[in-house]
């Protein structure tokens, strides 16, 4: 009998169990609608939302910096962004978008389906709206040895400010929020205008100016080709190899900016220089827990990182709090949807984990296994190819079904086609046949593919 089993009689007879859910964002309503599945264990979840609506970072907000109440403005949404994986691949697998949609989609077609979601699921009741999360604490357990109890503080106009205790927190607070300012000696004498793309909402004021965009990740390339749209002559700096796809002749590859000079002049790695109108920073975010004390949770947060996440997903000094969503260049939703069913497994007992220590050395391991690899310290939670192996652990360990194998055999497929075709990748439909298969609607007559179907 396993140690899983053996708790199995004692859950019978506990009271339910309370969960918070910290953002009402995709990883959010999928908390929210996995705990509310199960209600002979759990009690409705509390859904914290600071902003007054649901969608997280896919609501498009037209004015950047602050919010009415001060508080920083929360989605990175620009308005012509459309999304760089279909929908076929991007959506929770218990929940297909319409399939009159295109399969890529505008960021508004994305929030529908979020709302849609809720409002399928009635997760609405359950989230508390201009509600800020002060602070997440654990506390002194009061029954189970062992058991943590959490306290969350939170304040909004109307309640003023309340604590209340639960079993199991969610952090789904995002990450594409708090930009991360890149280290260029100099930088305070450029003379130009200097916008991080957390800031950048549309192309037309920067029509027929000069632009350094910095970093080539895929919102670089996204708004360095928006911007040579209205005619901006765009030098895309970036320490990747130079990029093989044909890009519009207004943009130039160069490599990373190393410092301003004082006269405001931006040298490159290669010794070139610019002097443009505009520096746009593409250069990611950092993950910003306010409401947590990291320390006290045996966690390290710096820039791009938090470390040790056993599975990332949990701290193992703490294992009823989940940080779901951390990893990068992956598919969010079918993320969070195995991210949150192997934390709900082991919340109810179903799964028992390692110890602390055994959990602790199986992160230390992953981390190594990456940098060994020469993995930089603000790469270490990509994932990309890693994730599908991961989703299958967590589907084995949690108890349930894995993702079809047809997710994966699209997303590798759409992958090829951005990287051959940037610019015309979102011109192709996709349709799923079965779980083992896919198929092209639409066929771009440019397109390198041959047939139009994988396994």
């Amino acid at each position: 009998m396993t140690a899983a089993t053996l708790l199995l009689p004692w859950m019978s007879h506990m009271r339910k169990l309370r969960v918070a859910v910290v953002g009402a964002g995709a990883a959010g309503l999928c908390a929210a609608r996995h705990i509310l599945s199960r209600q002979d264990t759990f009690a409705p979840p509390v859904v914290y939302e600071q902003t007054k609506q649901l969608g997280g970072t896919w609501v498009y907000e037209e004015h950047v910096g602050s919010y009415d109440n001060g508080l920083p403005i929360h989605s990175s949404m620009y308005r012509n962004l459309r999304t760089n994986l279909p929908k076929e691949v991007m959506m929770f697998p218990d929940f297909p978008f319409d399939p009159q949609l295109p399969s890529f989609l505008p960021h508004q077609e994305v929030l529908r389906y979020l709302e849609r979601y809720c409002q399928s699921h009635n997760i609405t009741p359950h989230i508390r709206f201009e509600t800020v999360v002060e602070e997440v604490k654990p506390i002194s357990p009061e029954t189970e040895a062992g058991k943590v109890t959490w306290e969350v503080t939170s304040s909004s106009g109307q309640q003023g400010q309340t604590t209340e205790k639960f079993d199991g927190i969610f952090v789904c607070n995002g990450h594409f929020s708090d930009p991360h300012w890149p280290s260029i000696p100099g930088l305070e004498y450029f003379k130009g205008m200097l916008l991080h793309s957390h800031s950048y909402r549309h192309p037309e004021p920067f029509e027929g100016q000069s632009v350094v965009i910095l970093g080539a990740g895929a919102s670089g390339i996204d708004i360095s080709i928006e911007l040579a749209s209205v005619n901006a002559q765009v030098i895309l700096s970036h320490s990747k190899p130079p990029l093989s796809f044909p890009l519009p002749p207004e943009i130039k590859q160069v490599p990373p900016v190393v410092q301003v000079l004082e006269d405001g002049t931006l040298q490159f790695q290669d010794g070139g220089l610019a002097r443009p109108q505009v520096l746009l920073l593409c250069t990611g975010y950092n993950f910003s827990y306010p409401f947590l004390n990291a320390a006290e949770l045996g966690l390290r947060v710096r820039d791009q990182l938090i470390y040790p996440l056993y599975k990332f997903l949990l701290p193992p000094a703490f294992p009823s709090l989940f940080i779901v969503g951390v990893c990068k260049v992956i598919c969010p939703f079918p993320h969070f949807h195995c991210q949150v069913q192997f934390a709900l497994a082991v919340l109810d007992g179903s799964l028992a984990l390692p110890s602390r220590e055994e959990m602790e050395e199986e992160a230390k391991r992953e981390m190594e296994r990456k940098t060994g690899e020469g993995v930089e310290a603000r790469h270490l939670l990509k994932m990309d190819s890693d994730q599908w192996g991961y989703y299958r652990t967590l589907a084995s360990m949690g108890g349930f079904s894995p993702l079809p194998p047809v997710t994966q055999s699209l997303y590798e497929e759409v992958k090829r086609q951005r990287e051959r075709h940037p610019l015309r990748y979102r011109q192709l439909n996709y349709q799923l046949v079965s779980d083992t298969q896919w198929e092209i609607l639409e066929l771009h007559p440019e397109s390198e593919r041959e047939g139009g179907k994988g396994r």
